[in-house]
């Protein structure tokens, strides 16, 4: 349930207008993209073993009540999906943990920053550490612009002061070395 909670609590930060299919490659069942166009009964189906919990909440910081499925709840593979407000579809899917999930482009909890910057095929810009937004990923016009993808980075050392809050953190090279950042949480959010 705590990951229910940190999933309330960070909202979408960009809007993705990319009018772009999201597909993948592969049939791994623990690639979000291959979540995407399934509706709840083919994700029983598909998922039958995952423990599924359903309910409804308050998402995009408490202004629309979505319905959701957690599939594989507790465990390090959980992963919150919310359906749109019909119910006609997957709305986003979203999971914080370093589980099995990973992205079509390869990126999962735990993947560094260098390793974002080299999947980007250019470097990331991120917002400051302890509000709502902490360590969004702006993608600056990489190949990762357009995926529909939310990543959100922390630091695995105590940031300075100045890496606080509602900004675009502005560091060199070696502080950004010294923070140490991974991806803590993954939102994909369908097209």
């Amino acid at each position: 349930m705590k990951k229910l909670l940190l999933a309330l609590l960070i909202p979408i930060l960009f809007s993705c207008n990319s009018t772009k299919k999201v597909t993948s490659n592969t049939s791994d069942k623990f690639v979000a993209e291959n979540l995407l166009n399934n509706s709840k009964a083919e994700i029983k189906e598909k998922y039958a073993g995952a423990n599924m919990e359903e309910g409804s909440g308050m998402f995009e910081e408490g202004t629309v009540e979505r319905s959701y499925t957690i599939l594989y709840p507790e465990t390090s593979d959980e992963v919150l999906i919310t359906w749109a407000a019909d119910d006609s579809g997957i709305y986003e899917i979203r999971f914080s943990e370093e589980g099995k999930w990973k992205t079509a482009s390869g990126i999962k909890v735990g993947t560094t920053y260098e390793e974002l910057n080299r999947l980007n095929g250019k470097p990331v810009s991120f917002y400051g550490f302890g509000w709502d937004y902490s360590g969004a990923v702006v993608w600056n016009g990489g190949k990762l612009e357009n995926s529909n993808l939310n990543i959100f980075l922390g630091p695995q050392n105590e940031p300075a002061e100045k890496f606080y809050g509602d900004q675009i953190v502005k560091a060199s090279p070696g502080e950004i070395k010294n923070l140490d950042l991974k991806v803590q949480a993954v939102i994909l959010k369908k097209s």
